[in-house]
Order: C-alpha cells, then structure tokens, then sequence
C-alpha cells in the first residue's frame, strides 16, 4: 500500500456507514453498505491480515451490489399516469418507483361532488385523502379555519393511530381524489416497516406545510382594534 495507510479505508467505510442514516431509500442504504464493505477491505487485507474477514466484507458487498441492482431493475418497468406522478412528486418521492406503486395500488382514484364531507370533526379518519384537483374547507366547532387546494394530503395527522380528528374537512368544488381506506392502509405499512417509516417522515412534511401556511394566514390578518 506503499505510504498510504490502510486505517484510512476504515475511517472511510465508517463514514458511509453514517451516511446512511441519511439515506431513506432502500436501494440507496444498501449502495452505501456495499461502498462500505468495499472500503474497508483494503484495511482488513493489509492491517488485520484477515482472509476471513476480507471474504466476509465481499459477501457484503455483493449481496447488496446485487440487492440494490435488483431493486433499480424493478424500478425501470414501473409506470404511472400523469396524476399518479403527481402524487408521487409531491408525498411518496422518497420512495422507490416500486415501492410507490404498490402503495398507491392501497388506495383508489375518484371523482367527488361539491359540499361532500370527507372527515368529521371528533370522529376517526375513514381514509387517507389526496386532493388531485379541487378546494376544501376545514371547520372546527362549526367555525372556518382553513384551506385546502390542488396537492394537499387530508387526515394524515391522524389517519395511522387512528384518533379522532380535530375539523370537519368539506369540499368546496367538485374534486379529484385519491384516497385509501385507514385500515387498509395501517394493515400495509404494519407489513412493510420500510414504507412505513418514508410515508411518515412525508406526513410530517405535510403537516409542517400546513402548520406554516396557517402562520402565514394569521401574521396576513388585520390587528385587532
């Protein structure tokens, strides 16, 4: 290895290891331990002298090379419609092309009717809503509170654990919407924990969306007289 020391693949295979944690998809978590096992063979090679560990390390890596190939190659035959892109871009593109479609195929596309009642205040979500096109109206205790337009995800806030939720959410134009069923969704992603841990960081930036969308409404609002 000549002046180059070995100790320094092993500092670098560490840091890929940490920059996984960074890392949501899954193809992409095991590309950075496939580059970490590959970094660290030089150091098990020349400063362990270990053929044992040396051949463990290329296990790793193949197995994820392979794995994350897989993945990718999958990937290139899924397909979506425009709004399915859509919905992607915007609440599931941390997931994987597969992996969003299959979350996507939970739930069903419909076409809603103005003044229709999507979730009741006090009183469970029935369904995760995607509001493809069209406005809502959100009522707490029989006053208005808010908005919804083109984009914006409906009952997220409490559609996994199940509470009740906090306003009546009612469509104020007719409205394109994806939705999927509580149940069935909570009985997915209790099947598919990696899913499940991207959809809730994707709800989390929703409802921060929101959160900093009704800040701007109250700072836009007149001072009180």
């Amino acid at each position: 290895m000549g002046n180059l020391n070995p100790a320094w693949f092993g500092y670098a295979a560490l840091l890929s290891l940490l920059a996984m944690g960074f890392l949501a998809r899954i193809e992409f978590i095991r590309l950075a331990l496939a580059i970490a096992a590959l970094l660290a063979l030089p150091f098990a090679l020349f400063e362990w002298h270990s053929i044992g560990a040396a051949a463990l390390l290329v296990a790793i890596l193949a197995l994820n090379l392979a794995l994350a190939a897989r993945g990718w190659y999958r990937d290139v035959g899924t397909h979506f419609t425009a709004e399915e892109l859509a919905l992607r871009g915007l609440h599931f593109d941390r997931l994987g092309a597969n992996d969003a479609r299959r979350l996507i195929d939970q739930g069903h596309w419909i076409s809603a009717k103005r003044g229709e009642v999507l979730i009741r205040e006090n009183q469970a979500a029935p369904s995760l809503f995607y509001l493809a096109e069209g406005r809502a109206l959100i009522q707490r205790d029989g006053a208005d509170v808010g908005t919804l337009a083109d984009g914006a995800l409906i009952g997220e806030a409490t559609v996994l654990d199940g509470s009740h939720a906090t306003g009546t959410v009612i469509l104020t134009s007719n409205a394109r919407l994806w939705f999927v069923p509580a149940a069935a969704l909570r009985a997915y992603l209790a099947a598919n924990p990696d899913i499940a841990a991207v959809l809730h960081e994707g709800f989390a930036r929703a409802l921060r969306g929101k959160l900093a969308s009704a800040n701007t409404r109250i700072a836009d609002m007149p001072p009180l007289s």
